[in-house]
């Protein structure tokens, strides 16, 4: 148990510290502090193992080759990378370091969260608000950072809240968006059952939506991303999208000088071939259904003119035993080696199971010493950075009409574009590389000098850079990077906060035993998080003979207030009206079936409260699509199946506790929380210890197998008397339900 011991301070020192707000710079040397979020994948700065699954590929190189491009420029001051540490036998050691370096000024920092071996990304999910909150004890020792950029849907998540928490800017890049993977994939034999139960797109696209309403800033890759894709979210705002390319690292990636010689990987290669000095049609792709490598193979066995012009060289990845891939990825294999028999192709393709980091840009030199061709034909993709690559190294490609090579072959005119459904035009395509050596070589050429002008990393960092000082210079100073001399709360080394109505009213003897242990154990302080208004809330604590709590949590998580005499939190205050609108957002409400305002003394500063009718108002999910097609930032809370409260989108008790937990130094660990309904949700999740009272609301069935959330039997105050014993509160702590070795659904 860590504990937190803090010095006493009477109301009138305690308010008077939070009044004196003493200004830090954050950077005096006014360059850049910025966080990347990755969090899945296998993510290190040496040797990465791209292609080894499907979630360490090409976003793991793009953010790597972004925080070291940003480290070496003079205006970011530090960059790191902030991922998740794996401990696990069955990958290497490196991925277990907390940190490592990536250049002088660029590092990665490794966060342990869930449980310690390796996950795929769509089992993360039930752990991102654990994320939250270690990752809140890192900026809490290293300090702020001035931007916050999430990449995916996971880290985009995560990113926008910790961005809310702390009020930096939020940058979002979503690298490829479940809306769109949904559509394509719901076109297929999988039952929409059953894509929902393999990827989470419900929890995706949530999360998608939050990043991009917290984003001052996407960034995408093409246009087409921006117009196809982003057009499809709620939140879509193409004033806040930013289209800048990613880059390739030139310095890896160079055409073949004179005295280029057969590298280590064309030893592999040959041993699959008859005549290896063919031109290669090479294609560097994972085994995934969308990369469409089946019919390229279809494509090649049918045409007995590309069999005598080229050899196929396929490397999908580094493998040691099929039986140990994703099943998805073992069809891809399976069918890919059955058409290799199908169209007797052995002598013309190559298919190496293994190959380094690299061994990548020696294999394009290879391609362009034999005057081959790259293709990606692939049925969508959304940038293309192995396109880059080829292209830098002088090797002509021949891509799908889709997303990012369409914008890549636009600037750098060095190939060709095909239908990945046709398989003339890709016969086509490849038979023109092949057979035209001066249409080879104006493409070889072309790619050379487009790459290095269009997508140089230089040039993304110095946009990256334009648009980041943009943001800040039209951004607030964030109000926790003010610090007080002083902060501390009453002298006690644990924090029990619980909700009211329900949980702790319901059953007078519970109560009374309750009350009983609070005053008993100086050491616990006590706090209350309720949908209340604060002058209501105090009238129910007195009326229920209550100690008087230490903090006071009210409004649906909107108003903060310390001590005897009730300071305001003013820090908290700054922060919790951003784009809040309650003039626009109450007349679409009032418009909808059984929606009823509730009278003015449940209504507050920052919280629209009604009532519904549950068989005639919209589900919370229309709700919030209609406020956010109308531009409006809000939270939309539902409890006891019947109580509607409208909160700005920095309010609710996730927000509300992480922060005075922030600003007082404060271990969740050490944070026992308590609730019976949707309203209490967000301050049960993350690293506190949880307890759902045993009359809980349906809409709390979704916690039941989250980490860190105990459900119990007992009712009302009893519930809470039974989880502090369950965590053993009162002694040495322990999380039965800590999760961090449980078995999740993968």
């Amino acid at each position: 148990m860590v504990q937190d011991h803090v010095t006493l301070l009477d109301s009138e020192t305690l308010q008077r510290g939070i009044a004196q707000e003493e200004m830090t710079v954050l950077n005096p040397d006014k360059s850049l502090r910025i966080t990347l979020i990755s969090l899945h994948g296998l993510i290190r700065g040496k040797d990465p193992e791209l292609g080894c699954d499907a979630d360490t590929g090409g976003q793991v190189k793009y953010v790597l080759e972004l925080a070291r491009e940003l480290g070496q420029h003079q205006n970011a001051h530090e960059v790191e990378i902030l991922t998740r540490q794996i401990i696990d036998p069955n990958v290497s050691g490196d991925y277990a370091r907390i940190e490592e370096a990536i250049s002088d000024n660029a590092r990665i920092v490794r966060i342990p969260f869930g449980p310690k071996r390796y996950l795929r990304k769509e089992a993360l999910w039930p752990y991102i608000d654990m994320f939250v909150d270690q990752a809140l004890v890192h900026f809490r020792r290293a300090g702020l950072p001035d931007i916050i950029h999430g990449h995916y849907a996971d880290a985009g998540l995560a990113g926008a809240r910790l961005a809310s928490l702390l009020h930096v800017p939020f940058v979002f890049t979503g690298h490829s968006l479940g809306r769109v993977k949904r559509q394509r994939m719901g076109t297929g034999k999988q039952t929409a059952e059953n894509l929902e139960k393999k990827y989470r797109f419900a929890t995706r696209i949530e999360a998608e939506e939050i990043a991009l309403e917290t984003a001052s800033m996407v960034v995408t890759s093409t246009s087409q991303e921006v117009s196809d894709q982003y057009e499809l979210y709620d939140h879509y705002a193409p004033s806040r999208m930013e289209v800048i390319p990613p880059g390739v690292d030139l310095s890896l990636f160079s055409p073949p000088s004179d005295s280029f010689a057969e590298p280590p990987i064309a030893s592999e290669l040959n041993r699959f071939l008859r005549d290896p000095s063919k031109p290669m049609i090479l294609t560097v792709a994972r085994p995934d259904e969308r990369k469409n490598l089946e019919k390229l193979v279809q494509v090649y066995g049918e045409s007995k003119r590309l069999q005598e012009v080229a050899n196929l060289v396929m490397v999908m990845g580094t493998r040691q035993d099929t039986r140990e891939l994703p099943k998805s990825q073992q069809q891809v294999l399976n069918n890919v080696i059955y058409l290799i028999d199908k169209y007797d192709l052995y002598g013309h393709v190559a298919y190496p199971k293994s190959h380094q980091t690299d061994d990548i840009p020696d294999l394009y030199r290879l391609a362009v010493q034999r005057k081959g061709v790259f293709i990606n034909p692939a049925l969508t993709e959304p940038f293309g950075l192995t396109l880059l690559e080829a292209g830098a190294t002088g090797l002509p490609i021949i891509a799908t009409n889709d997303g990012g090579p369409r914008d890549i072959i636009a600037n750098c005119g060095n190939g060709l574009l095909i239908d990945p459904l046709s398989s003339d035009e890709i016969e086509r395509a490849l038979m023109r590389s092949l057979t035209e050596p001066e249409q080879w070589k104006t493409w070889s050429e072309a790619g050379i000098a487009g790459t290095r002008k269009h997508y140089a990393w230089t040039n993304h960092s110095t946009r990256y850079l334009r648009d980041l000082d943009d943001i800040l210079r039209h951004t607030a100073k964030p109000a926790l990077a003010n610090r007080t001399r002083e902060r501390r709360l009453p002298e006690f080394d644990r924090l029990i906060i619980t909700d009211l109505d329900n949980t702790l009213t319901g059953d007078a003897e519970a109560l009374a035993e309750f009350n009983e242990l609070i005053r008993e154990h100086d050491n616990i302080g006590f706090g209350i998080a309720t949908g209340r208004r604060l002058d209501s809330a105090m009238a129910l604590v007195e009326e229920l003979g209550l100690p008087r709590p230490d903090l006071i949590d009210t409004d649906a998580g909107t108003q903060l207030h310390y001590g005897q005499n009730l300071v305001p939190d003013q820090s908290w205050r700054q922060q919790i009206g951003f784009a809040w609108k309650p003039n626009e957002i109450a007349p679409i409400l009032e418009k909808l079936p059984g929606v009823v305002c509730q009278t003015e003394d449940h209504q507050s500063e920052f919280k629209l409260s009604y009532e519904i009718d549950p068989e005639k108002t919209p589900s919370i999910t229309v709700i919030q699509k209609l406020l956010r097609t109308a531009g409006l930032r809000a939270k939309v809370v539902l409890s006891l199946g019947m109580y509607l409260d409208i909160i700005p989108v920095r309010g609710g008790s996730d927000m509300s506790i992480r922060h005075l937990l922030w600003k007082w130094g404060f271990s969740p660990d050490n944070v026992l929380v308590a609730g019976d309904s949707g309203n209490d949700a967000g301050m049960l999740l993350g690293r506190t210890l949880g307890v759902v009272v045993g009359n809980y609301s349906p809409e709390l069935e979704c916690l039941r197998d989250r980490p860190r959330v105990y459900f119990a039997k007992g009712l009302h105050a009893r519930g809470i008397i039974e989880g502090i014993r369950y965590y053993q509160f009162l002694e040495s702590i322990v999380i039965p339900n800590d999760r961090s070795e449980s078995s999740t659904s993968e």
